[in-house]
């Protein structure tokens, strides 16, 4: 019988999380995780082979994290979609602040283990998807404009207002929802 793990998975990806928030992506080193949990540096090296692939799970939770509430919301209304993905942000700065002002490029450098592809593909499809059938409910059918609407509307101008904030570590206000009700409406209500 093995011995009983003294630190979780979670832990070290919350921990992750608050490092890269605060001091920044460089700041996340292996060493540096373990000792802000007080964990020894084999306990992490048990649970991710490597760096990469500890940042790849990360991402793919904020994702999962982020996605899943959004989605939800627009099947029902894209405004509540929009609204929600404020709502978000507001109460996970941190984690907001680790996926809006880093790529998943910028976090890692190396070919992702197969679980992880495949759980980013599955996320991509869902995201896809759900995407797809808002425009269609909305305006009818898919194209180029609508698609493009759709995208400003629902993550171009939400995430530069609040990487915006992000970027200077403030959250950003409840005002912002006012702005984003304006962009939405005058772009894909007004649309219709």
């Amino acid at each position: 019988m093995g011995r009983k793990a003294h630190f979780k998975q979670e832990e070290f990806i919350e921990a992750a999380i608050e490092i890269i928030a605060k001091d920044g992506l460089g700041a996340l080193t292996i060493a540096a995780l373990a000792k802000h949990i007080n964990a020894p540096v084999g306990s992490l090296y048990h649970r991710f082979p490597s760096r990469d692939a500890l940042l790849a799970e990360l991402w793919l939770n904020l994702i999962e994290l982020s996605q899943k509430e959004f989605l939800k919301n627009l099947q029902d209304d894209g405004l509540q979609a929009v609204l929600s993905g404020l709502k978000w942000v507001r109460t996970h700065p941190n984690e907001a602040r680790v996926m809006l002002l880093y790529r998943i490029d910028d976090l890692t450098s190396s070919e992702w283990p197969e679980d992880l592809k495949k759980r980013a593909k599955c996320l991509a499809k869902e995201s896809h998807q759900g995407i797809g059938s808002f425009i269609k409910k909305q305006f009818g059918r898919v194209t180029k404009e609508y698609t493009d609407r759709t995208f400003f509307a629902l993550f171009d101008a939400p995430l530069g207002i609040y990487r915006r904030y992000l970027k200077n570590n403030q959250i950003p206000p409840e005002s912002v929802a006012v702005l984003l009700q304006e962009t939405y409406e005058a772009v894909i209500e007004k649309a219709k």
